[in-house]
Order: structure tokens, then C-alpha cells, then sequence
């Protein structure tokens, strides 16, 4: 299943080739897998030494800004963080955040209802203060 983080990346570059989404998003995706990885093989080496690990939230929240593929390779390959449910579990809820708004900044049309609900819930709180 390693390979789904990669096929992930590939369809961003699809998307960023077919003029959907700017070439930024598949570039930052990329950087943030990439340091992701690096921060889980970081903290893989230093469980193994006995010294200063990487918080568990500093791990989610690279995953939830994009980094989750390198994370789930850090998993699969380095067999790091992949026993712990309760880790595994946020893991997927941050993949899960990050797909959501991956799937808000590429549809226009859901961004524009998202915003006129935030701006009828916005005026409705300012009419009762």
C-alpha cells in the first residue's frame, strides 16, 4: 500500500497539468512529504537512541498541511508510529481534514457556497450582538 501515497502525488500533478490547480500545490505537497518523512525517520532514530523525540502533534499537523503521504510512507517503510491505534487513528482524521480542504480550494463552486454560509452565519451572529 506504499504506493498510494505516490499514485496520490501523481494525480496532483495531473490535476496541476490539466490547468485545475497551480503547480504550487503538487510542489507543496511534495516538500511537505518529503519533510514529513524526515521528521518520522527523525523520531524513529531517536526512539531507537533513547533521545528527544519529535512530539506526536508536531507529526499530525505536518500530516493535516499536506505532509500525510510522507507520513504514511514513514509508517510503511519504517514501520514507525504504525502500532499505536490512538496515533493511527488521528493520523487518518488528519488525512481525512486534509482532503477536505484539498477538496474546497479546487472546487470553486463549493468554496462559493462555503462562503455564502459563512457570510449568512456571520451577519446572523452580528444582528444578535
Amino acid at each position: 500500500m506504499a504506493w498510494l501515497p505516490l499514485l496520490f502525488l501523481l494525480c496532483l500533478i495531473g490535476v496541476s497539468f490539466a490547468g485545475t490547480a497551480s503547480w504550487i500545490l503538487p510542489m507543496a505537497y511534495g516538500v511537505l512529504s518529503l519533510a514529513t518523512f524526515l521528521l518520522y525517520a527523525r523520531d524513529k532514530s531517536a526512539a531507537i537512541k533513547g533521545h528527544w523525540r519529535t512530539p506526536e502533534n508536531t507529526l499530525h499537523a505536518f500530516s493535516l498541511l499536506g505532509g500525510w503521504p510522507g507520513a504514511w510512507l514513514g509508517q510503511a517503510l519504517l514501520r514507525h508510529k504504525s502500532r499505536k491505534l490512538s496515533f493511527r487513528i488521528l493520523f487518518w482524521v488528519t488525512v481525512l481534514g486534509n482532503a477536505c480542504g484539498l477538496v474546497l480550494y479546487l472546487s470553486p463552486e463549493l468554496r462559493a457556497v462555503l462562503g455564502r454560509a459563512i457570510s449568512v452565519a456571520g451577519n446572523g451572529i452580528l444582528r444578535l450582538g
